[in-house]
């Protein structure tokens, strides 16, 4: 129940927003960042939950810690790049946007390039090279 209450103030807020932007479109930003903050700290407990869980899972398969602490990095860029580009987006800088989008993509890139030295070296076995 929780959560039909969460989107009823989100649908509440946006609305508000909405008049807000046509009058007065810096307390509509501020609005919208607010509240995003706000949502973000009240849903991160529930994150928590479900991302030890993921970690216990993984850990319970004997997967090297390693590999498990590039997947909770790239998850965690991924987070905070969604946040920041959708914010970018809000107040109108698109291209801003399209870039930050572009950096979370090469961060995310470069933590998985332990991925790729692994495949690397297990296709060199294979290979006999």
């Amino acid at each position: 129940m929780k959560s039909l209450n969460l989107i009823g103030v989100i649908c509440a807020i946006s609305v508000v927003s909405m008049l807000l932007k046509r009058y007065l479109p810096e307390y509509s930003l501020i609005l919208n960042l607010s509240i995003s903050i706000i949502l973000f700290l009240y849903l991160a407990p529930n994150v928590m939950i479900v991302l030890n869980q993921i970690k216990s899972l993984i850990l319970s398969c004997n997967i090297p810690e390693k590999y498990v602490s590039v997947l909770f990095k790239s998850l965690g860029v991924c987070f905070v790049v969604q946040f920041a580009s959708d914010a970018c987006r809000d107040v109108g800088e698109i291209a801003l946007s399209s870039k930050i989008e572009i950096v979370g993509k090469i961060l995310v890139l470069t933590f998985s390039l332990l991925f790729f030295n692994e495949i690397a070296s297990i296709a060199m076995k294979i290979l006999g090279v």
